[in-house]
């Protein structure tokens, strides 16, 4: 049996104050300010421990991206969902700086074109904002639709980013 135990940082920038959860298979969370507690399941008991080596990996690949000096994330992961909501938020990857998709392009890029509303049902369920970027994924009008962070963070990523939206 592998030990569960679960750690977290935070982590301040011009999108608030960011909580990052790990375990030692990989970086488990990242929540925002305001977060809704039911959004992404984790233990009442979490343990402070800014020296974790998978919390110290992620705080200064986030402050890099938050300076600008970083546009891929490189971290493992401990994803807790169905295999279905972890090939989603794995396919957030792959939406590049700068671009947005929408939910039915993410439904094509892996393969299940009809599903478009379960994929934006994972999507509003991804553990990792900003490092796999739900962010970047807007509704089929060019809408800005929800976001763990609230819409006008989600505003201020895409123009931090210098996406070309509405």
């Amino acid at each position: 049996m592998t030990d569960d135990r679960h750690y977290f940082t935070t982590v301040d920038g011009q999108f608030g104050r960011l909580t990052l959860v790990a375990t030692d298979r990989g970086l488990r969370a990242l929540l925002w300010p305001d977060d809704s507690v039911s959004r992404v399941p984790l233990p009442a008991e979490m343990i402070a421990e800014e020296e974790h080596p998978m919390l110290s990996a992620a705080r200064l690949q986030i402050e890099e991206y938050l300076a600008g000096e970083r546009i891929e994330f490189d971290l493992k992961f401990d994803l807790r969902g169905t295999e279905f909501q972890q090939e989603v938020w794995l396919g957030l990857a792959s939406i590049p700086l700068g671009e947005t998709s929408t939910y039915g392009e993410q439904a094509m890029r892996i393969g299940r074109p009809k599903a478009v509303r379960a994929v934006g049902a994972a999507v509003g369920r991804n553990p990792i904002s900003i490092i796999l970027p739900c962010h970047r994924v807007i509704g089929a009008s060019g809408d800005l639709t929800g976001f763990a962070g609230g819409i006008e963070t989600k505003r201020s990523m895409l123009a931090f980013e210098r996406a070309d939206v509405g």
